[in-house]
C-alpha cells in the first residue's frame, strides 16, 4: 500500500532544498528572471563572432537560472501530482519558457541565414569553440529553418502541443481510477507499482485478476487516451510538414544528428531474431507447465523460490558491489548519491509512477525517483537510475554548459551498463544453481525487455506516424488493430495475444516523446558491447568508457559511442547483443 509523503523518513527523500532552500527563495530567482528576458538588442547584429558570443553566453547565464526553476517545479509536481500549487509553479515556467522562446525565437534563423562559409569560419574560431558543435548542427539544420515570423510562431508549439502529454500524464497518475483485486481473501490494491510485483506473483490467479482490471481500468478511459495519442501524433506530423522534413522519422533522427539508417536497422535486426524470441517463450511455457501462456504469464518467473526481494538498503549494497569494475570515484559518487538526498525511494499516494533521473546544467548534484518495491527489477532499477543520473554528474563536470547535456539517442547506454554489469556480477559470485539460473532468466527478460519489447513499441511508434502521414484515422480501433498484429508477431504463438493487450500503447507515456523508446534498445545494444569489453579488458575498456560519460553532447550521439568502443554504423553491436541472447537461452536450456 502506498504511504503518505509525510510518512517517508527525511534520508529516503530527495534534497530539493540543494536547488532552492525555500519557496521564497524561488519566487525571488523567478522575478529576477522575468526581468533578463528580452534579447532584442542582438536583433539583425547575428553576422559577427563578437555578436554572436555575447548573445550565446548571456542566453546561458540565463538558462542556468531557468532550468534550476523548471526542475524545480518539476520534481515538486511529480512528488505529488494531486497538488495544485505544484501544478501551478510548473504552469508558470512554461508561460516563461514559452515567453523566453518566443523572444529569441529570430535568433537561429538569422544565424541560419548567414552563408555557410561564414558559418564554418564562426565554428573554428577560438572565442566560439564551445559552441563549434551547435554552429555545425545550425548547418546541418539549415534547410529546415524557417522565415523569422513562423519561428517565432512555432516557437509557442510547447504550450500547444505538450497539452497532450500532459492530458496522459493526468489521467495516468492523478485520475487513474485504481482497482482493487480480492484474490484468496487477499486484497491488492493496483498502483503502477504494485501492478508490476502482482505480474511477478507465483499465484496466477493474482497475476490474472491484476491484468485483467489494470487493462480495465485503462479501456474505460480510452475515447480520451486516444484523442490524446492521436493528437500528439498528428502534432509530429504537423511539424515534420512545416519544417520540409520528409517524415516524423526523419526529423526525430535528424534532430538528434542520427542517420535515419539505425532506426531501420534496429526493425530489421530485430524482426530477423523473433525465432529466437519464441524459443525463449516456448521454453518458459514448457517450464510452467501452462497448456496455454497468456500476456499474464510473461513477467513470472520460471524459477521458483529465486526473487531477489530485499530491502532499499540491502538492494543499494548489492548494486554497489555489482558497479565495482568502475573503480573507487564511481563507488565514493554511489555513497554521496545514497547518503545526500539523491534520491526519492519510497511510492507514495499521488506520487508520479514508474523511475527516473533529472539533472541540468548547474545543480549541485543529479535527482533520482523511485518507487522502490522489493523485487528484482527494483534492484536493478536502482542501478539503471544511477546510470544516468552519473552519465549527467560526468558530463556536467567535464563539458562546457554548452556541451554538457547529452543527447536522448545515448541516454540509455550508461544506465544500461550498469545493469549489465550488474548482472554479470551476480552471475558471477553465486553458486546456486537455482539462483544461476533466474538470474539468466532475468538477463534474457532483460533483452526482452529492453531489447525486443522497446522496439515492438517503437515498430508501432512508426505505424502510427506512417498512419497519419497517409491520412490513415488514427481511431482507437485502428491503433489497436495495429499493436495486436504487431504484438502477435513479437510473441508467437506460444503465448496468447490476449483482447486486453490490444490496448496496451494506451499505457506507455513515453509514446507521447516522437520516436524516443527505440533508444531503449539501441541503447542496450550498446551498453552490451561495453560491459563485455570492460569485463575483458579491465582498466583500459574502463578509461574509454568514462571518456564516453564525460563527452556530453560534444559531437554526435553516434561518434562519441565509437570513444566507447561501439560503432552504430556497423551491424556488429546489433548482432553481437542477439549473439549474448542466444548465448544465455542456451545456457539457460543446459541448467
Amino acid at each position: 500500500m502506498a504511504k503518505e509523503r509525510q510518512d517517508v523518513p527525511a534520508n529516503r527523500k530527495w534534497r530539493l532544498e540543494d536547488i532552492f532552500e525555500t519557496q521564497e527563495e524561488w519566487e525571488k530567482v523567478y522575478t529576477e528572471v522575468e526581468t533578463k528576458l528580452d534579447f532584442s538588442e542582438y536583433a539583425g547584429k547575428l553576422n559577427t563572432v563578437e555578436t554572436v558570443y555575447e548573445c550565446m553566453e548571456k542566453l546561458n547565464a540565463l538558462m542556468i537560472d531557468i532550468n534550476r526553476l523548471a526542475v524545480y517545479a518539476f520534481m515538486r509536481r511529480d512528488e505529488d501530482t494531486r497538488r495544485s500549487d505544484a501544478m501551478a509553479l510548473l504552469a508558470r515556467m512554461n508561460t516563461l519558457e514559452m515567453k523566453l522562446s518566443g523572444n529569441i525565437s529570430y535568433m537561429i534563423p538569422e544565424i541560419s541565414a548567414l552563408p555557410t562559409e561564414t558559418l564554418e569560419a564562426f565554428s573554428k574560431d577560438e572565442r566560439l569553440k564551445d559552441y563549434d558543435y551547435t554552429i555545425r548542427r545550425i548547418i546541418d539544420k539549415k534547410p529546415h529553418v524557417l522565415s523569422s515570423e513562423i519561428e517565432g510562431l512555432l516557437s509557442q508549439e510547447s504550450k500547444v502541443f505538450g497539452g497532450y502529454q500532459q492530458v496522459f500524464s493526468m489521467l495516468d497518475n492523478a485520475d487513474f481510477p485504481v482497482p482493487t483485486i480480492t484474490v484468496g481473501g487477499e486484497k491488492y490494491r493496483l498502483t503502477h507499482g504494485t501492478y508490476g510485483v502482482c505480474l511477478n506473483s507465483p499465484d496466477r490467479r493474482v497475476r490474472k485478476a491484476a491484468f485483467q482490471a489494470y487493462y480495465k481500468a485503462y479501456i474505460g478511459l480510452i475515447n480520451t487516451i486516444t484523442a490524446a495519442f492521436s493528437g500528439n501524433i498528428e502534432k509530429d506530423v504537423f511539424i515534420s510538414r512545416a519544417r520540409k522534413y520528409n517524415s516524423c522519422l526523419e526529423m526525430a533522427m535528424k534532430n538528434e544528428d542520427v542517420d535515419i539508417k539505425v532506426y531501420e536497422n534496429l526493425l530489421k535486426s530485430v524482426n530477423k531474431a523473433l525465432p529466437l524470441l519464441h524459443r525463449y517463450f516456448r521454453d518458459k511455457k514448457k517450464l510452467m507447465g501452462v497448456k496455454t501462456m497468456h500476456m499474464y504469464d510473461v513477467y513470472t518467473s520460471v524459477v521458483e523460490n529465486a526473487e531477489i526481494r530485499v530491502d532499499y538498503e540491502d538492494a543499494y549494497k548489492i548494486v554497489k558491489e555489482g558497479l565495482k569494475p568502475l573503480g573507487e570515484e564511481y563507488a565514493k559518487l554511489l555513497d554521496e548519491a545514497h547518503d545526500n538526498g539523491w534520491i526519492d525511494v519510497e511510492e507514495t499516494d499521488g506520487k508520479r509512477s514508474g523511475a527516473y533521473s533529472i539533472s541540468v546544467y548547474g545543480l549541485k548534484h543529479p535527482y533520482v525517483l523511485l518507487n522502490y518495491q522489493q523485487t528484482t527489477n527494483n534492484v536493478f532499477t536502482i542501478a539503471h537510475e544511477l546510470g544516468h543520473a552519473m552519465h549527467s554528474y560526468y558530463s556536467s563536470k567535464n563539458q562546457p554548459q554548452e556541451k554538457a547535456d547529452y543527447k536522448i539517442f545515448v541516454a540509455e547506454v550508461a544506465s544500461t551498463v550498469n545493469e549489465i554489469l550488474l548482472i554479470k556480477h551476480l552471475l558471477r559470485t553465486t553458486e546456486d544453481v537455482k539462483l544461476k539460473k533466474y538470474l539468466l532468466s532475468y538477463y534474457m527478460d532483460t533483452l526482452k525487455g529492453t531489447l525486443f519489447r522497446q522496439t515492438q513499441f517503437a515498430e508501432f511508434e512508426y505505424i502510427a506516424h506512417d498512419m497519419a502521414e497517409k491520412g490513415i484515422p488514427l481511431t482507437k480501433d485502428s491503433l489497436n488493430e495495429a499493436y495486436l498484429n504487431l504484438n502477435k508477431k513479437y510473441y508467437g504463438r506460444s503465448v496468447v495475444s490476449d483482447p486486453e493487450i490490444a490496448y496496451e500503447w494506451a499505457r506507455i507515456p513515453h509514446l507521447y516523446r516522437g520516436f524516443y523508446v527505440y533508444k531503449y534498445a539501441t541503447g542496450i545494444i550498446s551498453a552490451v558491447s561495453i560491459a563485455e569489453r570492460i569485463e575483458k579488458e579491465g582498466a583500459p575498456a574502463v578509461a574509454d568508457y568514462f571518456r564516453f560519460l564525460s563527452s556530453g553532447g560534444s559531437d554526435s550521439p553516434v561518434e562519441l559511442l565509437k570513444l566507447a568502443g561501439v560503432d552504430l554504423t556497423k551491424m556488429d553491436a546489433f548482432n553481437s547483443c542477439m549473439a549474448s541472447f542466444k548465448n544465455a537461452l542456451e545456457q539457460f536450456e543446459q541448467l
